[in-house]
This record gives C-alpha cells, sequence and structure tokens, in this order.
C-alpha cells in the first residue's frame, strides 16, 4: 500500500433536473474559453483587431471536436467495434464520454481557422502564433476532464502522488489500486510549455508560424514519454504505442519546418481586409481602384462627352487651318447622323448652306494661313 495517493472523483456527473452535467465537458469548455481569452489578449497586443479569435473559435471549435474524436475512434477502434469491445459501436458518437485525439482536434481546428482567416483576409500564420501558448493552457484545463472520467492513467505504482482508480475502469490491473496520473503530468507539462512558449516568443520574436512549430515540438516532446507510461490497450508498431509514432513524426516534421522558414521575413496581416477592398481602394470601399476621386487622382482631361453641347473644341478655339478643319468634320459628321432638326433628306443630303457654310470657313482659313 502506498504511504499517500490521490484520490479520484467518485462521480462525474451532476444532474440538473434531468439534465445531466458532465464534468468532462465543463472542463473542455473552461479550457476553450480561457484559451480564446488568451488568445484575444495576445492578438490585441499584436496589433489585431479585437473579436478576432472570438470569431475564429466559432470555426475551430467544432472542426476541432470532430476531428478529435474521429481520431480517436480510428485508432481506438477495437474500444467501440471490436469482437470484445466494451462500449457499442453507438457509443462512438457519446464524445462526453471522453476520447478526444489532440492529433485530430489540432488537424481539423487548423483547418476551420484557415476557413476563418481566408475570409477575414488575415494571416493563418500570425493567428497560429498567437494562440499556440493559449492551446497549451486549454489543454492542460481539458486535461481535468480525464480525471473526473478516471482515465488517461498510466502504469501501477506507489509514489505518493499515486492516482486512485476503481477496480472497473478500462486498464487497470488485478490487485492494483494507485497509477502513475498521467493526465497530471501532461496538465504540468503543457503548462511549463506554455511559459516557455511566452517567453520565447519575445525572446526571439518568432515570427510566420515558428512559435506553433515550436509548441507542436515541445508538446509531442513530453507527449512521447507520457504515452510510454499507460497500459490501456492500444495498437503497438515495433514495440511503441501508435501515438509515440505520431510524436517521433510530428516532432521531426517541425523541426524540419522550423529550419526551413528561418530566414522568411516580411508583414504578416493582423488587420482584416475583405475581398472588395482588396479589389479595390481600401479606405474608400464605396468604388473600385480604377473609380478613384478626382482629388486622388488629379484633374482628368477634358473629353467630348465632358463638354456642353454649345462648347467650341479646343482645336477650333485656336483658330488655325485644324481648328477649321476641325469644324468642318465636326459639321460633316453631326449630318450624317441624321440630326432630329431635319429628318425630311438622309445624311448623304446635307443643305447646301450647310456645306456653304462650311466651304467659306474652309477658305477663310486659308486665307489666314496664308
Amino acid at each position: 500500500m502506498p504511504l499517500a495517493s490521490i484520490p479520484s472523483p467518485s462521480q462525474g456527473v451532476w444532474y440538473l433536473g434531468v439534465i445531466p452535467i458532465r464534468a468532462y465537458a465543463l472542463c473542455i469548455v473552461l479550457g476553450v474559453i480561457v484559451a480564446v481569452a488568451i488568445g484575444e489578449r495576445r492578438w490585441r497586443a499584436r496589433g489585431g483587431t479585437p473579436g478576432t479569435i472570438v470569431d475564429l473559435a466559432v470555426w475551430a471549435v467544432p472542426f476541432g471536436l470532430v476531428g478529435g474524436r474521429l481520431y480517436h475512434v480510428i485508432t481506438d477502434w477495437q474500444l467501440y467495434f471490436g469482437p470484445d469491445a466494451p462500449h457499442t459501436p453507438i457509443e462512438a458518437l457519446y464524445i462526453w464520454n471522453g476520447g478526444l485525439g489532440i492529433w485530430g482536434a489540432v488537424t481539423l481546428g487548423a483547418l476551420g481557422v484557415w476557413f476563418g482567416c481566408r475570409n477575414r483576409g488575415i494571416s493563418v500564420s500570425a493567428v497560429a502564433d498567437v494562440v499556440a501558448p493559449a492551446i497549451a493552457v486549454g489543454q492542460a484545463i481539458g486535461r481535468l476532464g480525464n480525471y473526473f472520467n478516471q482515465e488517461l492513467f498510466g502504469s501501477p505504482t506507489t509514489l505518493p502522488w499515486g492516482l486512485e482508480i476503481d477496480p472497473d475502469k478500462p486498464g487497470t490491473l488485478p490487485g492494483v489500486s494507485t497509477y502513475h496520473p498521467a493526465f497530471l503530468y501532461e496538465m504540468v507539462w503543457d503548462l511549463g510549455l506554455a511559459l516557455v512558449l511566452v517567453w520565447a516568443g519575445h525572446r526571439f520574436a518568432l515570427r510566420h508560424g515558428r512559435l506553433f512549430l515550436l509548441y507542436i515540438a515541445g508538446y509531442t516532446l513530453g507527449r512521447f514519454w507520457i504515452e510510454g507510461l499507460r497500459i490501456d490497450t492500444a495498437h503497438h508498431i515495433l514495440g511503441l504505442r501508435l501515438n509515440q509514432w505520431t510524436s517521433i513524426v510530428l516532432f521531426v516534421a517541425a523541426l524540419i519546418w522550423f529550419w526551413s522558414t528561418r530566414n522568411k521575413t516580411g508583414e504578416e496581416r493582423v488587420v482584416g481586409v475583405t475581398q472588395d477592398q482588396e479589389a479595390g481602394d481600401p479606405a474608400d470601399p464605396a468604388h473600385a481602384a480604377d473609380q478613384a476621386d478626382e482629388h486622388e487622382t488629379g484633374p482628368r482631361a477634358e473629353t467630348e462627352d465632358d463638354r456642353p453641347a454649345d462648347s467650341a473644341p479646343p482645336s477650333e478655339q485656336a483658330g488655325g487651318q485644324d481648328g477649321q478643319d476641325g469644324k468642318a468634320e465636326f459639321v460633316s459628321a453631326f449630318a450624317q447622323t441624321g440630326a432630329e432638326t431635319d429628318p425630311a433628306h438622309g445624311s448623304d443630303q446635307a443643305d447646301e448652306a450647310e456645306r456653304a457654310s462650311a466651304d467659306g470657313e474652309r477658305a477663310a482659313g486659308e486665307k489666314g494661313t496664308a
């Protein structure tokens, strides 16, 4: 018998009338709220628009929950569909009973964030760096749900912080009452990782997704050894649990990606721009970029359409040969349109007075240039 141990909660569900209040769900919700609050504060400090992280959470949380559950069911399918499965297939949908794979949650959650960032016109990498420490804190709080469900424990131990687990829980061993509190180890690791990320972000000014990649590397490093403590049923490959192999792959990939972006510079957009503003003038979305105001582009050149009907063209006002020829051509063109003032004859039947006037003006112009 251990000299001391951590007792498990006697229950993880309370009822408000006929409505069940589950501790696991409360811990997940609390973790999300705290993560969003931290991310929102960091985003404002980065210069982003207030409320952005809240809006992105609307995308990320549903995607993350679906992804986390899918990963859990796929990798632990024997718990629901095996010949000796302790759960029925329908229980694969009972997310409140526990079982969220962090890898699936982060993957699909990131996809949701990408959709949200695309709609708002902001940089995904900037958002990822901002929320990296917040995700770690949210995970730590969410792990409390495993404590209430008496899951995520390790091998037997007699250490003073050994966790008491009911003998009827999956993964327990006959005659053993205390186990390593793997959930608690991960909580401590996640909180420590969050502090390291905040420090590294300020110390080295990590941008363009590098802080998020550091989060992935740090989390997988701790998850590898914590996963090795577990004794519950899992798939093994070459003596290692599937989640350990996943940690190895993601750890190496994060380091390679981190190194490949070491020289990446440039500004990341943290203020949203709509698609209309990208196509036009962000300062004046009422019109497109090719419809700028006169005070923005300078006075426009006057065209014939802009001049009053009784205004003479500049070439006529000059009074030279070119001006007289231009006027004659203008009169001829007007006659060819079939003016409404004289519909009795066609465009090729101009009045003699019009022809005489044009000839006289042309002669006067030639005389003036002689």
